[in-house]
């Protein structure tokens, strides 16, 4: 059995949809990081950068294994099952490529634009500008690796495309129409058509938030930096 920690948006869907494609007996543990549940002791000796996803393998020889970081997670999963990453040398650097190309380009500018976009009080033009610029660069980076591939990695659906595609399902809300990336947009559709996705991403969406958030979740989401998170954890 695995332990998932876990909140409703892209970063955890990642690890979600990979839990339904690989067909692993798991427990969704949620996390509300609206509440600072993610402040814990008990979650940070687990997650130390205070974020979700985070899994706790408990079906492993000796001490139980958590991993946080999305990437990481998706890519011991794969090393467990043997599943959705390249057997060869070759493959498995590229996948990697591809986890960090996520995690330090797509992923963070998703992010930004999204806070922008959906959180940050007034008018906020030049950072909507600069960050929706580094997301649609992004697209534009996967619609050239698309080009003459179905998935990321090839003819073979895999970490690399479980990675990369929740921050494409949510485009349009970020204010980024498609039109522009066919490539992209085939390859959107026909991983959304995958049952498996479909069970990752509506795990949990009865908590999806449906209204901005409050002050004192603003403060918790938003405000964080060395003294308020140790305040926030009672630390």
């Amino acid at each position: 059995m695995i332990d998932f920690y876990y909140w409703p948006t892209p970063n955890g869907w990642k690890v979600s949809i990979m839990l339904e494609e690989c067909g692993l007996a798991y427990k969704t543990i949620m996390l509300d990081i609206g509440a600072g549940d993610q402040f814990t002791p008990e979650f940070l000796a687990i997650g130390p950068n205070n974020r979700m996803p985070v899994i706790v393998d408990r079906d492993v020889d000796g001490d139980p294994v958590p991993v946080f970081e999305s990437g990481a997670i998706l890519f011991y999963l794969a090393e467990k099952t043997g599943k959705f990453m390249p057997a060869d040398a070759l493959g498995r650097k590229e996948a990697l490529e591809w986890l960090f190309w996520q995690t330090g380009n797509q992923g963070p500018m998703a992010g930004q634009l999204s806070h922008f976009v959906n959180y940050a009080p007034g008018e906020q033009p030049y950072a909507l500008e600069r960050y929706g610029h580094e997301y649609e660069r992004c697209l534009g980076v996967l619609e050239r690796r698309l080009e003459d591939r179905p998935f990321i990695l090839g003819a073979d659906y895999s970490i690399a495309d479980m990675m990369s595609w929740p921050w494409v399902l949510i485009a349009k809300p970020l204010g980024q129409a498609l039109e522009a990336f066919p490539r992209v947009f085939a390859w959107r559709q026909s991983v959304k058509a995958r049952p498996a996705v479909q069970r990752g991403v509506d795990l949990g969406k009865e908590h999806r938030r449906a209204a901005p958030p409050s002050e004192a979740e603003r403060k918790i989401l938003f405000g964080q930096n060395a003294d308020t998170a140790k305040e926030i954890s009672g630390g």
